[in-house]
């Protein structure tokens, strides 16, 4: 057993060591101005931004606040998206490209501005990004998008080194971005957002739209209890109403992971990822007891790959060779989701359902993101005028690069629909070993195994509820994972992540 699984059987995120405040449940009926879905990032600072605004706002969250992909980032603060401008300019026009950069600089200054009038300490501080090539082809990768950052005056540079142990053939520098900690200061925000009137539920699963083409939808609420609105504002990581915008198939989801390590070697400041394969994203955030390091990576699309737990193991190994490594306290991963052509979707669910808006694919960079996103719907729900709308509408279908995505997308989601049906399963749900699991036969059909700690065996269906894909056992979360949307269930068959929205068919424990 690896010293990741055995120290952490269970992911256990640094970013929620903090004290968080818990709500009720929702258990009546509501009438507000704005309802929001999802306690995260966006949703917060929405409820934030509005009810200063003195906008009646109830965010309703179907966990608890900040236990999603907020929780489980590393966190950087910054315009330098890995490799984007040069993409966005032969894709948009450098207006456009210009636009993202400009919008994504306006949150980190948001943060900035927003911890120091609140006086809210967030460990915010301000470091240069860097994205590293260790190959020729993407140096020239690098090269390329150093271009970009001068035509649309981004301040940068390219470098020959960075102050690590690591052969590299250059990197690209973007100055003056940052990091923080990101649930510090949205539990900030959370707290002005409720003295300024917002009501917050916990425990509180939205199911549905009911009339939707109205001026006044409901928000059904899994019990029965509706909350009545003007704007409904879809904040859920993946949108919890799909039906008519049919966002399963105009996104893909992915997994990366992430290990908070101590070393004995002084940080030399900085934020850093590379840019070629495998991943490697680099931080620190300072603790009482000196800086934890953080480094991520070794993305792939969700329920797909090898045993997930090798992910954590490549990062130890990492951590290792690079940063002789003296303490391994935290593992921990999240799921994104990225778009047809990279660029998030944020803004009316549809054309013609303006009153319900969304906000998803962040493509692994919700921390200014999300920011950005909570101010666009503001300014929708406001009625007010945003330089960013056309950018990020998600009604924007017209560059080619979409057409052939669709394509991809949708005949990776049919190779592994027909992979998951045909699969021969040789094991028997008596082979498992305690804390072990896997597809298994069970009464001559495909079925979930999970054996925990203490012997107690968990059997699930693993047909996906949404669209019928066969999920696959992610032995790093102890989750059954679904390779075509990325839906994820409990090991007895929970939901933990859309789209589906029913729990896999439980088949008993023993």
């Amino acid at each position: 057993m690896s010293s990741s699984e055995s120290t952490h059987p269970f992911p256990r995120t640094y970013w929620r060591e903090i004290e968080l405040p818990t709500f009720e449940q929702l258990n009546e009926d509501l009438n507000v101005d704005v309802a929001i879905v999802g306690a995260g990032i966006t949703g917060i600072t929405a409820a934030y931004l509005l009810a200063k605004e003195g906008v009646k706002v109830a965010l309703i969250e179907a966990g608890g606040v900040l236990n999603g992909t907020t929780g489980h980032t590393t966190a950087k603060l910054t315009a330098q998206h890995e490799l984007i401008y040069d993409e966005l300019i032969n894709h948009f026009g450098d207006e456009k490209a210009k636009q993202y950069f400009d919008s994504a600089s306006s949150a980190i200054k948001f943060v900035e501005t927003t911890a120091k009038e609140k006086g809210i300490d967030c460990d915010f501080s301000k470091q240069d990004a860097y994205a590293y090539a260790t190959t020729d082809q993407y140096n020239k990768k690098l090269e390329t998008e150093w271009t970009a950052y001068q035509k649309l005056g981004i301040d940068g540079d390219l470098v020959g080194n960075i102050p690590f142990d690591i052969q590299i053939k250059s990197a690209l520098l973007m100055r003056n971005q940052a990091q923080y900690h990101p649930l510090k200061f949205l539990k900030g925000l959370l707290q002005e957002a409720i003295s300024a009137g917002c009501t917050v539920y916990e425990n509180s699963v939205a199911v549905g739209i009911e009339e939707p083409e109205s001026t006044e939808p409901k928000v059904k609420i899994k019990g029965g209890h509706k909350v009545s609105c003007r704007h409904v504002l879809i904040a859920s990581h993946f949108p919890f109403y799909d039906k008519p915008g049919l966002y399963f198939a105009r996104m893909y989801a992915s997994r990366s992971y992430a290990i908070g390590i101590k070393t004995e070697q002084k940080y030399p400041g900085g934020m850093y990822i590379s840019v070629d394969s495998p991943t490697r994203s680099i931080r620190y955030t300072p603790m009482e007891s000196g800086n934890l390091l953080i480094l991520g990576g070794e993305n792939h699309k969700t329920g797909q790959g090898v045993d997930t737990l090798t992910h954590y193991q490549a990062l130890e190994s990492f951590a290792k060779d690079v940063f002789d490594l003296s303490e391994y306290h935290y593992r921990w991963s999240a799921q994104d989701l990225v778009t047809l052509d990279n660029v998030p979707y944020i803004g009316p669910l549809t054309k013609s359902k303006e009153h319900i808006l969304v906000a998803t694919g962040y493509k692994k960079w919700g921390m200014t993101t999300g920011i950005l996103a909570a101010h666009l719907l503001t300014d929708y729900v406001l009625k007010r005028d945003n330089p960013y709308k056309e950018l990020y509408s998600p009604s924007r279908f017209d560059a080619d690069p979409d057409l052939k995505s669709i394509v991809t997308t949708n005949a990776d989601v049919a190779k592994h629909l027909l992979k998951g049906k045909l699969e021969f399963v040789p094991k028997d749900p008596g082979d498992l070993q305690n804390g072990e699991g896997s597809v298994v036969m069970h009464n001559g059909q495909r079925a979930g195994a999970y054996k925990d700690e203490n012997g107690k065996l968990y059997l699930v269906d693993t047909t996906c509820t949404h669209l019928g894909c066969e999920t696959e056992w992610n032995h790093a979360e102890k989750s059954w994972d679904c390779p075509c949307h990325g839906s994820r269930f409990s090991y007895d068959g929970d939901v933990i992540e859309g789209p589906a929205k029913k729990p896999l068919e439980y088949l008993g424990d023993q």
